[in-house]
C-alpha cells in the first residue's frame, strides 16, 4: 500500500489518466455507449487540464531560449477533442503522462550503480583501542589507527592489511568482478567489500582523503549537476515539427476532413525526441560508472565524442609517476647523504611527485629530515628553505638561473633525463636524477584512440624536452610540448582548443587541475590524483589505469550512436505513420495506441547504451 501510495504521489499525473480511462470505460459499459455525456465531459475536463500543464511547461521551454516539441502534444490533444475523438485524445494524454514514467523507471535502472555507491558508504568503523574494539564515525578515524573490518564489511578507509591474508570484493569501484587476493603489507582501498574473514588494517588516510569517500564526493556532484540532454533533440525538434504540421495540413486541405488533420498530428509523437536522448545518456554515464569511471554529467559523453585531440600529462598518466631516486651526484665538498638530506628536508612538505619520491628515498635509506625555516614553494619551479646556517633552493635548472646560482651553467642543466638541482647559499651544489617507467597500457591505448577516431596526440608536460620526447617515441606521441609551467600548459592547451579541433586533456596532479578545467574535456586520472584535479575534470577515472580513457572514449561514442539511432528510429516510424494517417488509414484511436509503441521501442532501444564491454565496437556516431 505505501509503494502505491508513493508511486500515485510520484507519478500523479499518469495515475488520474488510468483513473479517467478507468472511469470512462466503466461509463461506457454501462450506457454501452463510448460517447456518452459522462465520459465525454469527464475526458474533456482532463484534456484541459493537462493540456494547461503542457502550455506552461512550453513556456517555460520557450523562455530559457530552447524550442521543445510539446506544441505538437498541445496541438494533437486540441485537435482530437475538436473533432469528437475524446478517446484518442486521452489515448495521447495516457502516452505522454505514461512516456514520462518509463522515462523515469529507465533513468533509475541506468543510474542504479551510482545509487548503490552512496547507498554502501560506511558510516560506522570499528576501532582497535589496544584489545578493545569501538565503534565510532568514519570522519573520527585518524591516519594509523588500526580498524576491524568484519566478514561482507565494506572498508570504511584506505588502509595496509596488518592480517596475514584477505580477500575483497572491488566490483564497485574497479569493475573487477572476480575478488582479488591481499597479503599483509599491501594496500586496502576503502570501498571494498571484504570476504568470510574479519580483517585489520592501519589507516593510510582519513576517511576525507580516502577512495570511497572522493568517489561518493563525485557521484553526488555529477547527480547535482543535470546533463542538457535537451540540446541533442532541439536539433530535430524544428523541423520535425514543420514537417508534421505540413503533412497534417496537406492532409485536410486534400481531403477536406478536419478529421484526418488530427489523426495525423495523433502519430506525429514527439516522444522519441523527448525520451531517446536523456535515457541513452544515463545508461552510458552508468555504464562509465560501472568500470571505474564517473562521468559528471551527459554533455560530456557529447563532447567527447566529438574530440579529436587527446592531450596527456606525462609523469602519473603516460608513466607510472613512481620516479625514484636513480643517481646523486654531489659538488664540491657535500656528500651524497649530505646533498640528500637538504634537498628532502626542503622539499618535505611539497606535493609535487618529484619531491614525494625524495622524501621517500631519504626515509627509505635513513638520511635525517631536518627542520626548516621560513619555507617558500614556487609552484612548478621549486622551492627556498633555510636548513640551520645554510640557505637551500632546490628546483628546475631554469629555477637556479632566474635565481642566479653561483658556479651553474648550461652543461649542468643539459641532462638528458628527469632531475632537480640544488643550491646552497647561492652555490650549485649537485644533481639529484630520477627514472620513472611507463605504462605498460600507453601505447596500447594512444594506438585505441587512433583506431577510435582521434587525430592527434600531445604531451603536455613540465620535463624537459629529451626527456619528453623520449617518453614520446615509446608511447607513440604525435606532438611534445616541454618544459611548461602550469600557466605554460593553461595557454598551450587554449591554443590547442583554439583551432577547430575539439581537445581533451588526461592528467593526475594538483598542477593538472587548472589545464583539466581549460580543456573541451577534461578526465583525471583520480586514483592517485588530488581532489582539485577531480573537481576540475568533467570525468574522473578511479583507477590506476590509462586503459580506461580508450573505453571511456567507445562508451561516449557507442552512447551518442544509440541516441542518435533511437532518435532516428523513433522520427522513421512516424512518419510512416503520418503518411498513412495521412490517406485516413489509421484512425485516430489506433494512431495514439501505435504511437505508445513506438514510445516503448525508442525507449528500451535508447537503453541499449547500457550494455557493451570491453571488447564491443565502437564507431563514430
Amino acid at each position: 500500500m505505501k509503494k502505491l501510495f508513493n508511486f500515485v504521489k510520484e507519478y500523479w499525473e499518469f495515475a488520474v489518466t488510468a483513473v479517467v480511462l478507468v472511469a470512462g470505460l466503466i461509463a461506457a459499459a454501462i450506457t454501452r455507449d463510448f460517447n456518452n455525456d459522462f465520459s465525454r465531459y469527464l475526458i474533456i475536463a482532463w484534456a484541459i487540464i493537462v493540456g494547461t500543464f503542457l502550455i506552461i511547461d512550453m513556456i517555460k521551454t520557450l523562455r530559457s531560449g530552447r524550442y521543445g516539441v510539446d506544441i505538437l502534444a498541445i496541438t494533437a490533444i486540441g485537435a482530437c477533442i475538436a473533432v469528437g475523438q475524446y478517446w484518442a485524445a486521452l489515448v495521447i494524454i495516457l502516452m505522454l503522462t505514461g512516456g514520462e514514467t518509463l522515462e523515469d523507471y529507465a533513468a533509475n535502472r541506468a543510474k542504479r550503480e551510482l545509487s548503490d555507491l552512496l547507498k554502501r558508504a560506511p558510516q560506522i568503523a570499528h576501532l582497535v583501542k589496544g584489545s578493545k574494539v569501538e565503534d565510532v564515525k568514519v570522519s573520527e578515524v585518524q591516519i594509523d589507527h588500526v580498524v576491524l573490518v568484519k566478514p561482507h564489511e565494506v572498508v570504511p578507509v584506505d588502509g595496509v592489511l596488518i592480517s596475514d591474508a584477505a580477500e575483497f570484493d572491488e566490483s564497485s569501484l574497479t569493475g573487477e568482478s572476480l575478488p582479488v587476493e591481499k597479503k599483509a603489507g599491501d594496500s586496502v582501498m576503502s570501498g571494498a567489500l571484504n570476504g568470510d574473514v574479519a580483517v585489520k588494517i592501519r589507516a593510510t588516510a582519513d576517511a576525507a582523503h580516502s577512495q570511497y569517500e572522493q568517489i561518493i564526493a563525485l557521484v553526488r556532484d555529477a547527480e547535482s549537476q543535470p546533463a542538457p540532454f535537451v540540446r541533442l533533440a532541439d536539433r530535430y525538434a524544428v523541423p520535425f515539427t514543420l514537417v508534421s504540421y505540413t503533412i497534417a495540413g496537406a492532409a485536410w486541405a486534400i481531403s477536406g476532413e478536419a478529421l484526418r488533420f488530427a489523426e495525423v498530428l495523433v502519430v506525429a509523437s514527439p516522444c522519441p525526441l523527448i525520451l531517446a536522448a536523456p535515457i541513452a545518456l544515463i545508461s552510458g554515464m552508468s555504464r562509465a560508472s560501472r568500470h571505474g569511471i564517473i562521468v559528471k554529467n551527459g554533455a560530456v559523453l557529447e563532447k567527447l565524442n566529438r574530440v579529436t585531440v587527446f592531450a596527456f600529462d606525462k609523469t602519473g598518466t603516460l608513466t607510472h609517476g613512481d620516479v625514484e631516486v636513480s643517481q646523486v651526484d654531489p659538488i664540491g665538498n657535500l656528500s651524497e647523504k649530505d646533498l640528500l638530506s637538504l634537498a628532502a628536508s626542503a622539499e618535505a612538505n611539497s606535493t609535487h611527485i618529484l619531491a614525494t619520491s625524495l622524501v621517500e628515498y631519504a626515509k627509505k635509506n635513513k638520511i635525517k629530515i631536518q627542520s626548516t625555516k621560513n619555507l617558500r614553494e614556487i609552484t612548478g619551479d621549486g622551492v627556498f628553505a633555510n636548513i640551520g646556517a645554510k640557505k637551500v633552493l632546490v628546483g628546475r635548472a631554469e629555477f637556479l638561473k632566474k635565481n642566479k646560482i653561483k658556479d651553474f651553467s648550461d652543461a649542468h642543466a643539459a641532462v638528458d633525463q628527469t632531475a632537480i638541482f640544488v643550491a646552497v647559499d647561492n652555490k650549485f651544489a649537485g644533481t639529484i636524477y630520477f627514472a620513472d617507467q611507463v605504462r605498460k597500457e600507453s601505447r596500447h591505448t594512444l594506438k585505441e584512440l587512433k583506431q577510435l577516431g582521434v587525430k592527434e596526440t600531445v604531451m603536455l608536460t613540465g620535463d624537459r624536452e629529451s626527456t619528453a620526447a623520449k617518453i614520446a617515441q615509446k608511447v607513440g606521441i604525435d606532438r611534445v610540448f616541454a618544459q611548461l609551467l602550469p600557466a605554460d600548459k593553461v595557454k598551450t592547451m587554449r591554443n590547442i582548443c583554439g583551432r577547430e579541433d575539439s581537445v581533451a586533456f588526461v592528467g593526475d596532479g594538483v598542477n593538472d587541475a587548472p589545464t583539466l578545467a581549460a580543456s573541451d574535456v577534461g578526465i583525471a586520472m583520480g586514483a592517485r590524483g588530488s581532489t582539485a584535479a577531480g573537481e576540475s575534470a568533467d570525468a574522473v577515472i578511479m583507477l590506476d589505469d590509462l586503459s580506461r580513457v580508450a573505453l571511456l572514449r567507445k562508451i561516449s561514442m557507442r552512447t551518442i550512436r544509440v541516441a542518435l539511432q533511437s532518435v532516428w528510429v523513433g522520427i522513421a516510424l512516424c512518419l510512416v505513420l503520418m503518411g498513412f494517417a495521412a490517406f485516413g488509414f489509421i484512425p485516430a484511436l489506433v494512431g495514439a495506441g501505435l504511437q505508445e509503441l513506438i514510445d516503448v521501442t525508442v525507449i528500451f532501444n535508447a537503453l541499449r547504451a547500457h550494455s557493451g564491454g570491453w571488447g564491443s565496437k565502437a564507431k563514430t556516431a
